[in-house]
């Protein structure tokens, strides 16, 4: 499950004050959550007393601003390294606990699983905070597969006219290039829409934001995620697709929205924009639960030099893979 390698747990927007949020990374569960000052916290999900999940339970304020969460079948609080104080005898235990180490860069909370770090953390998210404006989150989800079949899936650009078909018409595939840079790569790609008269529109109105080509830049930082690059008439878009491996056989996925508006109408936008955003999750979801795993490939399409480059970066995990430059 490539440990070692950075995973964004989640954006701030996701935790509300004071609300315990269960995450799962390499097979563990933890409770994360974001106390009155900002301050973001993440214990293992089990109480140390009973086994019972810390993530069902509460949070309880204290004077300071911080919180303690509380076991949901005793109400013991633990804060934040994982000391609670016991009933009637008032006693403050050790850590009874290993706090999850976090890194806290602006919004965005990412952990490598207490693994010593072996690539670094990419700042592509940080850059696109300054210059685009939030939009939201959508689509957490998590999915039945390994890792390395989500990440294959999501590089497969040939399957945007298959899986993706119903949402935006799409009739092919034009692959354009893919730039190699060892973890970091470019994929473009144009995507003709099949014409639609004004009926059709009408019974589904998200058409009339798409272009009669979609085209895509796909801008990927092996392995944790996938950046959308698009470009429509209201706004210019960054559709960021995350990956956290939860398990050997799970994987969670969810997407960040950001934005550059061209217009006013931006603002009706937004919503559409999210709304697409977790139609393509759940379909590629729905897909990933209809393959057969481990079935050999017997045929090799045109254009999966994005299948190529994730498994050679496994492969090679965390040596940088020999580029292949633009091809």
């Amino acid at each position: 499950m490539l440990q070692g390698a950075p995973w964004l747990l989640a954006h701030r927007s996701m935790l509300k004050p004071n609300q315990p949020m269960k995450v799962s990374l390499y097979g563990h569960d933890y409770a994360l959550w974001q106390d009155k000052n900002g301050q973001i916290n993440c214990l293992p999900n089990v109480c140390p007393h009973m086994g019972a999940m810390l993530s069902e339970g509460w949070c309880v304020s204290q004077t300071d601003g911080s919180s303690t969460i509380a076991c949901p079948f005793h109400a013991l609080e633990f804060d934040h390294t994982g000391c609670t104080t016991l009933p009637g005898s008032q006693k403050r235990t050790l850590p009874q606990m290993q706090p999850l180490e976090l890194i806290i860069q602006n919004d965005f909370i990412w952990s490598y699983g207490g693994y010593e770090p072996k690539i670094p953390v990419p700042n592509v998210l940080n850059e696109i905070s300054e210059n685009y404006e939030f939009i939201g989150h959508i689509a957490d989800t998590s999915v039945e597969t390994d890792l390395l079949t989500m990440l294959l899936n999501m590089h497969d650009y040939n399957h945007q006219n298959g899986t993706h078909r119903p949402l935006f018409k799409i009739q092919e595939v034009q692959f354009k290039s893919f730039i190699d840079n060892g973890h970091h790569s470019h994929a473009f790609y144009d995507m003709p829409i099949a014409p639609t008269g004004l009926w059709e529109k009408l019974k589904q109105p998200d058409l009339m934001v798409l272009p009669p080509i979609l085209k895509a830049h796909l801008e990927n930082y092996f392995p944790s995620l996938v950046i959308f690059h698009g470009d429509v008439p209201m706004a210019k878009i960054a559709q960021v697709h995350l990956f956290i491996p939860e398990s050997k056989t799970h994987t969670r996925t969810y997407v960040l929205m950001y934005g550059i508006p061209k217009n006013p109408v931006f603002n009706l936008f937004k919503k559409t924009a999210l709304k697409m955003a977790k139609v393509v999750v759940e379909q590629d979801a729905d897909i990933l639960s209809k393959i057969y795993p481990n079935t050999p490939q017997k045929i090799k399409l045109n254009n999966e030099v994005g299948m190529d480059w994730v498994r050679r970066n496994f492969e090679s995990f965390p040596e940088i893979a020999e580029p292949n430059l633009s091809k």
